[in-house]
């Protein structure tokens, strides 16, 4: 089986936009790694179409683009590496002074050997990038021949796309529970950490929850490849009718470089899903970095768990990075230790929220315990046999699993195999956890 490290180094060097021919290339490698059980696909949607306030952009295609001295010197190159032109920029020819070319040219001052990455989605303008080291070296009393042969093709047939793909736990989906869905954005030409490791650490998610399927009765995993905000937009305005079934989010981004991963709140700042994440890394012995919703790397949870959506959405990343945004953003930065270990946090995150529920009492009076198998040895966990009657009067349908092993300091799946006792034996009945999301 491949690695995340390599599959990232498939999808790495295509130029992925906002739609292109390599983003379909990714979405196309995505889909050969994720696992057959995700019935994973690809839509398609028509340019132009609105989707909410927006509208689904334009597939974008570079035929040529360069950038040279008059008289032939080559500057930049497009195919040497497609970050060398702004990306969405619109086609030009033009003999210009230095003074007219120099507001069309970008680089990074903080990085003077690298190449940046700009871009103009929206605009209709133009410009080239190019490392500062380069930029000092040009000549200011020669003119400049640019070149961009670009095109925005509306045809629905070569529309915008996004990859798609549902995980069950066993015994099939469960409508009550709902789902959890993750998401993590597959453009950014030519940048490895941001966020073709997110991309990777999302696919490594799906082969855990294949090998070790969640327990009957657990929420669905719905996996979102995308180009980042239009995408998710898109996806929800298409599919408005899914929105209420989704319970929770993550984001997932930036997850190869050699940080500490920091967990970036949900919208509602201290949900479930939070102190979920929040247990996850306390437990395995992770510093527990935060930051506030869409205050320490805004991504798609400002649509996920953003106006007339709400899914609680938190986002897992190892940001900051000093990389970002240009071409040192390549594989050299990645390590396979790093995506597994955030796979390993999200795996656990999605494991304790989709398989919490809130356990609701069937019963009057203390349970006689030990007549019914459910009396603890003190000598054999003196913690949950102090716990018990607590355990007991926390079953009125206001507390789930999570909420009481948080309580009283309990390992979460150590209370609910102990309450999962109860439930089968009928003093509890299941009550799903409740959708904050909004209804279309």
């Amino acid at each position: 089986m491949s690695s995340l490290k390599d599959v990232l180094i498939e999808i790495y060097p295509l130029h992925r936009t906002l739609a292109s021919d390599g983003t379909d290339e990714a979405l196309k490698i995505v889909g050969s790694y994720m696992p057959d059980e995700a019935d994973y696909t690809v839509e398609t949607y028509a340019p132009g179409k609105p989707v909410w306030t927006w509208k689904v952009p334009e597939r974008y295609v570079v035929h040529q683009a360069y950038l040279e001295i008059e008289g032939g010197k080559r500057i930049v190159d497009f195919n040497d590496n497609p970050l060398h032109i702004v990306s969405y920029s619109r086609s030009v020819d033009k003999l210009l002074t230095w003074e007219e070319l120099e507001p069309h040219l970008h680089y990074n001052a903080k990085r003077p050997h690298a190449i940046p990455w700009e871009f103009k989605f929206y605009e209709r303008s133009w410009g080239f990038c190019l490392t500062k080291d380069t930029f000092d070296q040009l000549p200011r009393d020669a003119r400049y021949r640019a070149v961009i042969r670009s095109e925005f093709v509306t045809d629905p047939e070569r529309g915008f796309r996004i990859g798609v793909g549902v995980l069950h736990p066993e015994g099939g989906s469960s409508p009550d529970a709902g789902e959890i869905l993750i998401a993590s954005h597959v453009c950014h030409p030519m940048q490895a950490n941001d966020d073709a490791a997110g991309v990777v650490t999302a696919v490594g998610l799906a082969r855990r929850l294949v090998g070790n399927p969640l327990p009957t009765g657990s929420m669905s995993v719905r996996f979102l490849f995308c180009p980042e905000t239009i995408g998710s937009i898109a996806y929800f305005a298409h599919h408005e009718d899914l929105i209420p079934c989704f319970k929770g989010g993550i984001f997932i981004e930036m997850t190869g470089n050699r940080n500490n991963l920091v967990l970036q709140r949900s919208r509602q700042d201290n949900h479930l899903m939070d102190r979920v994440a929040r247990y996850v890394l306390s437990k395995q012995g992770k510093e527990v970095r935060e930051g506030e919703f869409a205050q320490v790397v805004a991504n798609d949870e400002r649509v996920i768990n953003g106006p007339g959506v709400n899914v609680p959405c938190i986002s897992i990343s190892r940001w900051p990075y000093d990389e970002y945004h240009t071409s040192d953003d390549n594989p050299d930065i990645i390590h396979e230790d790093m995506l597994q270990d955030a796979a390993d946090v999200i795996e656990e995150i999605v494991r304790i929220y989709a398989t919490n529920y809130i356990p609701h009492r069937n019963f009057r009076g203390p349970v006689f315990l030990s007549g019914h198998g459910l009396w603890v040895d003190w000598r054999i966990n003196w913690d949950l046999n102090r716990a018990i009657e607590k355990i007991m009067m926390s079953f009125e349908g206001q507390h789930s699993v999570f909420d009481i092993a948080d309580e009283l300091c309990l390992d979460y799946w150590e209370t609910r195999e102990y309450v999962e006792k109860f439930r089968d034996k009928g003093f509890v009945k299941v009550e799903a956890m409740p959708s904050e999301a909004l209804e279309a």
